[in-house]
């Protein structure tokens, strides 16, 4: 392995990421691992924690990384193969705040990237990402014999998993893992909690070989959809492809948002909530909002991103949150990580507590009119395009929320235009009070947001 220049592009808003081969291969692994060391040591820390998913290219990724490491002088507790949430509660359980997840998230199997953090504020993001970047560039490095300790944390997860969630009563459920990291530990969890469940593409495959591990995409939630209601089971639950997201259908095979699901537990959990208060990122609808104003709670829009979310989660002193994304934070009973499993463990708790099913909870929403879009628009182009957004939106006289791009609220809609942070992709998401509404919202903004790709350069 030898010492290589670093990316700019490898450095994201709230981590690090791209394709293996590309941005990411052996010697750019160690490289990072010889700079992230060396960078703790300067902070006063020598010991880290590391782990990895199930992307076949995830084992190659982290020894290289870890070798980096240890070059350093700095001592590494090495999780090996573990979903997120389980490297997150090795972070809280061990005290070791620092420390590098190997994954890419629900990105496709040729990707690979690493979730990094110093302190116990949680993963880097932003300026912080953007300081370590320029860190990168002394190419000052430490020089040391690090030691690497194997821990395994599967037992002492579950267990705490377990004693975290209340489930009244037997429901049954159908769990769709997409063969992601979330196979290596479902069963273990399921069992503990003694329930009847079916499972779905839980073999550990970083392939991906049945559908991408994003439960945020409809799409990806249709083999779920069938097998829930040909079983006539109560709920299926997906998981992303590092365990941290949640997607669920009801026993009917519809398909819940997540700012859906969110007002859903705000009514189960709405007399524990600090402060009266529930945290939500610039992507979530009207349904949200105006549901949780209904039940007297205090909606607070936040910018997203897991990093962010996680940072204002604790700083805000929130006790409930989550993402369009299916990113939900837990600080009730929960140590505040972000888990697809828990969270939907949680749902089925909130379900047998109710005494309702997931379709009569959908169908108790006023309906709103939705639509999203996800476009090319290259790595610079996409900023350059939500900057013109925004300006039409100001001659325009728009009412804005400018917390991450541009969201325009209109008498009977509202429409956000936002960069991805993880792709080179515009996402564009609707919400009108009818359908009539909804076309109009979407042929103004479609309309100039397809005009200024067509004018960006690359």
């Amino acid at each position: 392995m030898k010492v290589v220049d670093l990316s700019p592009i490898l450095f994201r808003e709230y981590d690090l990421r791209g394709i293996v081969g590309d941005l990411i291969d052996e010697d750019v692994a160690y490289t990072l691992g010889l700079n992230y060391g060396s960078y703790v040591l300067d902070m006063g820390i020598d010991r880290v924690i590391v782990g990895r998913d199930n992307r076949v290219s995830s084992p190659m990724v982290a020894n290289a990384l870890i070798k980096g490491i240890t070059e350093t002088g700095c001592n590494v507790v090495n999780l090996g193969e573990v979903t997120t949430p389980m490297f997150y509660y090795g972070r809280y359980s061990l005290k070791l705040y620092a420390g590098i997840m190997v994954t890419a998230s629900h990105n496709p199997k040729e990707y690979n990237g690493f979730k990094i953090s110093f302190t116990d504020l949680g993963n880097a993001y932003g300026t912080l990402i953007q300081e370590f970047y320029r860190y990168t560039l002394n190419k000052k490095y430490r020089s040391g014999n690090g030691k690497v300790e194997t821990y395994d944390i599967k037992n002492d997860y579950v267990n705490y998993f377990a004693s975290n969630v209340d489930i009244k009563g037997n429901i049954k459920v159908v769990v769709d893992c997409g063969n992601g990291a979330g196979s290596l530990v479902i069963k273990d969890i399921l069992d503990k909690l003694n329930i009847t469940y079916d499972l779905l593409y839980c073999t550990s495959d970083g392939t991906f070989p049945n559908h991408t591990a994003d439960p945020s995409v409809e799409k990806n939630m249709e083999d779920l959809k069938k097998r829930v209601v040909e079983l006539g089971y109560d709920v299926g639950l997906g998981i992303d492809g590092d365990g941290d997201r949640i997607g669920i259908v009801t026993e009917k095979g519809e398909y819940i948002q997540s700012d859906l699901y969110l007002l859903f537990m705000a009514r189960y959990l709405k007399d524990n909530l600090n402060d009266n208060k529930l945290l939500f990122d610039v992507k979530c609808s009207r349904s949200l909002i105006n549901g949780l104003k209904e039940i007297g709670i205090t909606p607070v829009m936040n910018r997203t991103g897991n990093s962010y979310m996680n940072m204002m989660m604790k700083s805000g002193n929130f006790s409930f949150g989550g993402e369009y994304s299916g990113h939900v934070f837990y600080r009730d009973k929960w140590a505040g990580f972000d888990d697809g499993i828990y969270a939907g463990a949680r749902f089925l708790e909130m379900l047998t507590h109710m005494g309702v099913s997931a379709s009569n909870l959908l169908n108790s929403l006023h309906k709103y009119a939705h639509s999203a879009y996800e476009l090319k628009a290259g790595e610079n182009g996409k900023r350059e395009v939500v900057e013109k957004m925004r300006e039409y939106a100001h001659d325009k006289g728009y009412e804005t929320i400018e917390l991450d791009g541009v969201r325009m609220e209109f008498e009977k809609g509202w429409a956000l235009v936002r960069f991805s942070n993880t792709s080179p992709n515009l996402t564009i998401i609707l919400e009108a009070d009818d359908k009539e509404s909804l076309v109009k919202i979407e042929d103004e903004i479609l309309t100039k947001v397809k005009q200024y790709i067509s004018e960006v350069k690359e």
